[in-house]
């Protein structure tokens, strides 16, 4: 069973809510509109001023309205559906009727009508951004759905977007978006041909792939769980290629591990690399830069600091366009690393998202070159 919920908003004058014989007459007037759709009158509480009423209905339907003091007023009518069904009758063709009749009878200028949610089904056709919009995408199948000892994993398809990994409910590549790997890596403007490269994460393999069309001297990838590796070789291999067939090539490894104690034995060794990518967790939305996940992105920059060459780079993926304030958070934590660091700022449209993503590329300078100027897109950004 699912359930099909379609709303409805409309205003009323506020002397309408406020006036005890007016209330009253609209209770009764809403009442009879919704009874032309077998919606029963069950309960009516009065909010003083305002009321909300509860409506039982045939067929697993029941609706609420609530009229708020100012005169705001809300529709919510719900029917409890098949999964099969592609829709729900009832609830969808009483709306049509309902808002229409509401339009006439209380002689309003205009309804705001939603198209149905759709809730409970097999496949939850819903995805927070990262500036907490919900968005609805158009799920057709399960390609994959395992938990490993880190997280939910999905592969879904989508006929917008080909099939799509989610982690934790959160979208994290689907085959429409190379733009979104190739941002990452600024394809076309950073030469990775003969450099030691380190990814850090990349489970989807997408990086990895692209990288290994550039001639690199090496790349070695630290990935921690392996079920996501398998899930993208097996149903995102347009996004990976062959790459995750095997752990060993050529010019490539990858470590299933966690990356931190790897790191380190890097640091230890006096390993450096040309790029180091950080494929991992995004730039944390909270109000401050505090608690287990802005502690691991420090650990994460710290440490590549201490790999990168004289030279190298840390690109890395920062968070959607309209989450100014956690930007500004991580900004002012690259102001106060262990040493003067400068960084690019840019963004692309990511199709599957469905929002505009952005991506930092960081680098040290010496102290005495650091001024404290700014970059955008290809000019200088921020020095500490």
């Amino acid at each position: 069973m699912a359930a099909h919920t379609t709303m409805l908003d409309f205003h009323l004058e506020t002397s309408v809510i406020t006036d005890p014989i007016q209330a009253k007459n609209a209770q009764q007037l809403l009442s009879s509109i919704l009874s032309e759709w077998k919606f029963n009158q069950v309960m009516v509480i009065e909010t003083q001023p305002g009321f909300i009423i509860f409506y039982q209905g045939a067929n697993a339907t029941h609706g609420v309205i609530h009229v708020y003091s100012d005169g705001y007023a809300t529709v919510t009518l719900e029917e409890g559906v098949s999964c099969k069904q592609a829709s729900g009758t009832v609830v969808s063709e009483a709306a049509k009727v309902i808002q229409k009749m509401i339009l006439d009878k209380l002689k309003l200028k205009r309804i705001k009508s939603y198209l149905p949610m759709k809730r409970g089904g097999p496949i939850d056709q819903f995805i927070t951004t990262s500036d907490n919009r919900l968005v609805e995408y158009d799920f057709d199948k399960v390609i994959y759905e395992g938990d490993s000892q880190y997280q939910n994993i999905k592969i879904l398809h989508s006929p917008s977007f080909g099939n799509m990994l989610i982690l934790d409910e959160l979208q994290n590549i689907a085959e429409s978006d190379l733009i979104y790997t190739h941002t990452i890596m600024r394809h076309g403007i950073n030469d990775y041909r003969g450099k030691e490269i380190l990814i850090l994460g990349g489970g989807d393999g997408g990086l990895l792939h692209e990288l290994l069309k550039e001639n690199p001297k090496f790349v070695t990838m630290i990935e921690i769980d392996d079920m996501v590796m398998e899930a993208c070789r097996k149903h995102l291999r347009s996004v990976c290629g062959d790459c995750l067939d095997k752990l060993k090539g050529d010019n490539y490894e990858i470590i299933v591990a966690d990356c931190f104690p790897v790191m380190k034995k890097f640091i230890e060794e006096n390993k450096t690399f040309d790029y180091v990518f950080g494929d991992l967790t995004d730039i944390p939305i909270t109000d401050s830069p505090h608690g287990e996940f802005w502690d691991f992105m420090r650990d994460v920059l710290e440490l590549t600091l201490k790999l990168l060459a004289p030279n190298g780079k840390y690109l890395t993926h920062g968070t959607g366009l309209n989450s100014v304030h956690p930007q500004e958070m991580y900004e002012e934590e690259l102001r106060h690393r262990s040493v003067p660091l400068e960084f690019r700022k840019f963004s692309a449209h990511v199709p599957s998202f469905l929002e505009t993503w952005v991506f930092y590329e960081i680098w040290q300078v010496p102290p005495q070159l650091s001024n404290g100027s700014v970059e955008n897109g290809d000019k200088r950004i921020l020095s500490r």
